[in-house]
């Protein structure tokens, strides 16, 4: 755990403080993932509570449940009388190939169509099984990655290591800072209790990080709109990530619509995306556009496959990174599974996701950008070992709210939320929602 957490403050400019972590037990790994849950869930408390201090003169005191912090790495909303869709594409997946593994990412439809114009439609796995079974995990990747789609071989960390791509993403900084262009800041209009009031969040991401992100900036006040392409959806997510946020749609292909967005942009505190490292650009927002729009932003970004190398512009999801990392391959190795055996839950997304929140708040009155991949995330966690093989003991109805939540889908409480900061209740104005259920203006 202290390895873990004094690099990610580091990695922040944070202080090497202690931070209090309550219960014990871990979730079931190759790797330390609950430690990685506790250690980026606490610095992103902790970038709010240096936020805290500098405008109040206090220091909050922080504590975080190894449990919680687990149980929320996995989902945070229990549905009453209801269940959330399934988060899979009926064959999305790993498969084995003449020489190896390969895991196919099909949840997107266009992702899906990718996959079967290189193998051919297929209505079930057992299909699908049979046409990847005749290729070559390389050549297969390839030939995926080239028609648009998603997907990776399993490597080594070894082969990762030595892999162009590796090489490249794992001499990157966990989190990569840049200054701002000297705009003064706007007056505090927070408090203890919402230390985040006033601040608009412009919420371009998808699945699963950056959604990780603004909800934690949701809870604490901030103003979060997330835009979303006119057809674009991810139900097995939704009712999760939404919470505390207001969804619009906006199609950045359209004049009217490029208008709305830019009038969003200007008025926006932090920007958070995910897309592809090209991607904004060629819609004509790079960051020079972007910084002429919104002097001042602070703009947070991330990829998949890191900033530097030949897959930067790489599609790219949790799972598949731990399938090029060397982490499914080293579970299976310590499991002597005999087939990919990946972490218990996205690890990676969620424990960027509170950094990036983490990056926000640390940029709050100066300004300027980070940027963060999964890829470098998979680096810390691999760097960081095992951990504890106690058991967690399993969740109960105490674990849960008290207060209902009213979403579209149904009544749902959520988990207690792991991290405690002294004096800050957390606080989520609005319940989940389907995506486009709002305007896209600001409050």
């Amino acid at each position: 755990m202290t390895g873990l957490l004094t690099s990610i403050q580091a990695a922040l400019g944070l202080p090497h403080t202690t931070i209090a972590f309550t219960s014990s037990g871990a979730l079931p790994s190759a790797f330390a993932v609950t430690d990685l849950a506790c250690a980026s869930i606490a610095v992103a408390g902790q970038a709010v509570s240096e936020w805290l201090h500098q405008h109040t003169g206090r220091l909050p005191c922080l504590e975080v449940d190894r449990r919680l912090a687990s149980f929320w790495f996995a989902s945070s909303i229990r549905p009453v009388g209801w269940t959330v869709p399934p988060l899979w594409d009926p064959i999305a997946g790993d498969y084995a190939t003449k020489d190896g593994w390969i895991r196919l990412h099909t949840n997107a439809p266009h992702h899906r169509a990718a996959a079967e114009h290189v193998l051919g439609a297929c209505t079930d796995r057992s299909a699908m099984a049979a046409r990847v079974a005749q290729w070559g995990k390389t050549e297969l990747e390839d030939a995926v990655i080239a028609a648009g789609g998603c997907a990776a071989e399993m490597r080594t960390w070894a082969q990762w290591q030595a892999h162009p791509q590796g090489l490249a993403v794992n001499a990157e900084s966990l989190v990569q800072f840049a200054g701002n262009d000297g705009k003064e800041s706007k007056p505090w209009r927070g408090s203890v209790a919402q230390p985040l009031t006033g601040i608009r969040v412009l919420d371009l991401t998808r699945v699963l990080a950056g959604p990780i992100a603004s909800r934690f900036l949701a809870g604490l006040g901030a103003d979060v709109l997330r835009i979303d392409p006119p057809s674009w959806n991810e139900p097995g997510v939704v009712p999760e990530v939404t919470l505390g946020k207001r969804c619009a749609r906006l199609d950045l292909h359209h004049c009217a619509d490029r208008a709305v967005f830019e009038s969003l942009l200007s008025g926006a505190d932090i920007l958070l995306h995910g897309y592809r490292a090209d991607a904004l650009e060629r819609l004509g927002y790079g960051l020079a556009e972007r910084r002429k729009l919104a002097p001042g932003l602070i703009d947070v970004c991330l990829n998949a496959y890191g900033w530097s190398g030949p897959w930067r512009h790489r599609r790219g999801f949790d799972s598949l990174v731990q399938m090029s990392s060397g982490i499914a391959d080293a579970g299976m190795q310590r499991q002597k599974a005999d087939k990919p055996t990946p972490l218990p839950l996205q690890a990676l997304d969620h424990a960027t996701g509170y950094l990036m929140a983490a990056a926000a708040v640390r940029l709050l009155g100066s300004g300027g950008s980070a940027r963060l991949s999964l890829a470098r995330m998979a680096k810390l966690l691999i760097d960081g070992g095992t951990g504890t093989a106690e058991p967690l003991r399993p969740e109960d109805e105490h674990d849960q709210g008290v207060l209902v939540e009213q979403t579209p889908w149904g009544p749902a409480h959520r988990l207690n939320v792991p991290l405690k900061i002294s004096g800050t209740p957390w606080q989520w104005t609005l319940a989940s929602c389907e995506l486009g259920s709002h305007r896209p203006q600001w409050w």
